[in-house]
C-alpha cells in the first residue's frame, strides 16, 4: 500500500485512503493516542547472534541494540547504542501546551511503516483567505522514526499530512525545519522555543501566496513554465518539444484540476504552483 499506514486518527474530512478512526474535535491526548494506536512503546534489547550451527553458541553485539514494539514484540530496526528513541506518546504530548494555552488543535496522528515512522499534525489557526475562496492552512507537523531514516522533525507546513505520501512531500519543504538527530535527545521545549520564529515564516508564506495569486500568466508562459518543470527537450531550431507530461500539467491548469476555477488560480501564478 502506497499509503503505509498502520493505523491513524483524524479530524474534519477522511483521507483519500479511508483508513483511520475520526475524531470529534478538542479530545484529550490519551484519547487520540489510543486512537491513533500510539498506545505502545518502543522498548530495546540486546542484539545477539549464533557462531554455531546448533544454535548452543550465541554471543551478544556491544555496539548496537534491536528496538521492538511493546505491544505486538515485533522488531522495528536494529540501530547503535548511542539512538535516541522518540516515544510516540512523546509525539503528541509535544502539542500538549500548544493545544491547551496555543489554540492549537490536533488535526491527524498515526503510525506508518509498522511502527518504523510516526508523525502528529496540528492546526495553528493561522489560515490565510485567498480570493474565490480558496482557503490555504497552517499546520505544525512533528515527526519521528525509530529506524534511521528520519531525524525527529518539527515545521510548519500547508500540506494536510494523513499518509507517507503526504508526509514525505510536507518534508521535502525544508524551509525553517527544524531537525534533531537521533544522536541527540529530543528537547520538546527547545525545539518550541525555535520554532517560535515559525508564525513570522508563515506571514511571509502569507505575503508570497498573496503575491503569486495575483500575478497573471499567460497561456504561453505556462507552457514554457512546464515545460522547464519537465526539462522538455528542443528540435533542431530550438523549438520546445512538448512532452505528454507537459501537456497534461497545462489541461490541469487550464480548467480539468482541482481548484484551478477559482479566482486566486485561474490564470494566475498561484494556479502554476499548485497544478499537480
Amino acid at each position: 500500500m502506497a499509503h503505509l499506514i498502520e493505523s491513524m486518527a483524524h479530524t474534519g474530512q477522511p483521507p483519500w485512503h479511508g483508513v483511520g478512526n475520526r475524531l470529534p474535535a478538542k479530545q484529550s491526548l490519551d484519547i487520540w493516542q489510543q486512537a491513533a494506536g500510539m498506545d505502545w512503546t518502543i522498548e530495546q534489547s540486546d542484539v545477539l547472534y549464533n557462531v554455531t550451527s546448533d544454535a548452543l553458541h550465541i554471543r551478544p553485539f556491544a555496539m548496537s541494540k534491536v528496538l521492538y514494539r511493546s505491544d505486538t514484540l515485533a522488531p522495528l530496526s536494529v540501530v547503535s547504542k548511542r539512538y535516541n528513541v522518540v516515544q510516540p506518546h512523546e509525539v503528541l504530548h509535544f502539542y500538549q501546551d500548544l493545544v491547551q494555552a496555543g489554540g492549537f488543535e490536533l488535526e491527524t496522528a498515526g503510525v506508518l511503516k509498522g511502527g518504523r515512522k510516526l508523525w502528529a499534525l496540528a492546526k495553528t489557526g493561522q489560515d490565510m483567505r485567498l480570493n474565490g475562496g480558496d482557503t490555504v492552512k497552517s499546520y505544525l507537523l512533528l515527526a519521528t522514526s525509530c529506524d534511521g531514516t528520519l531525524c525527529t522533525t518539527a515545521q510548519f507546513t500547508s500540506l494536510r499530512v494523513v499518509c507517507n505520501n503526504t508526509l514525505q512531500m510536507a518534508l521535502n519543504d525544508k524551509v525553517d525545519a527544524i531537525k534533531v538527530p537521533h544522536s541527540t535527545k529530543f528537547n520538546p521545549k527547545h525545539v518550541k522555543e525555535v520554532l517560535g520564529l515559525g508564525l513570522a515564516n508563515w506571514d511571509l508564506f502569507q505575503r508570497n501566496i498573496h503575491e503569486l495569486s495575483h500575478r497573471s500568466v499567460s497561456p504561453t508562459e505556462a507552457i514554457i513554465f512546464f515545460s522547464d518543470l519537465i526539462n522538455d527537450p528542443t528540435d533542431d531550431d530550438d523549438n520546445i518539444v512538448l512532452s505528454r507530461p507537459t501537456l497534461k500539467l497545462q489541461e490541469l491548469y487550464q480548467g480539468t484540476g482541482m481548484g484551478s476555477d477559482l479566482v486566486s488560480a485561474k490564470n494566475t501564478a498561484w494556479g502554476l504552483v499548485n497544478t499537480e
